[in-house]
């Protein structure tokens, strides 16, 4: 049983190995990779929400790079970045006299 278990989990880290070997995803794959639910992802594509490809009309295919930008996009700043932006505003409007 444990054994079944060990063979399980060393297929998986082997199929998360060939999945960041490929450049172009089909829509299981990103499914898996994003970790998003299929039913959302097919929202998305409906909706122009994710970049896609239907080259026959039919399957619909991504490119990887392109999803991992659309992953990372809209950055959360964090909380040191913000207070440097403030003191950055709060300098400038100090320097400035009307």
């Amino acid at each position: 049983m444990e054994t079944t278990q060990k063979i399980e989990d060393r297929l998986r880290r082997i199929e998360s190995l060939l999945l960041n070997q490929k450049t172009v995803l089909n829509f299981d794959e990103v499914s898996d990779y994003t970790g998003l639910s299929k039913s959302y992802l097919y929202k998305l594509t409906c909706s122009a929400g994710i970049p896609c490809y239907k080259p026959n009309g039919k399957h619909i295919y991504f490119n990887k790079q392109e999803i991992d930008s659309w992953l990372l996009k809209n950055r959360k700043a964090t909380i040191e970045e913000i207070q440097d932006t403030a003191s950055n505003v709060i300098t400038l409007k100090k320097g400035v006299r009307l």
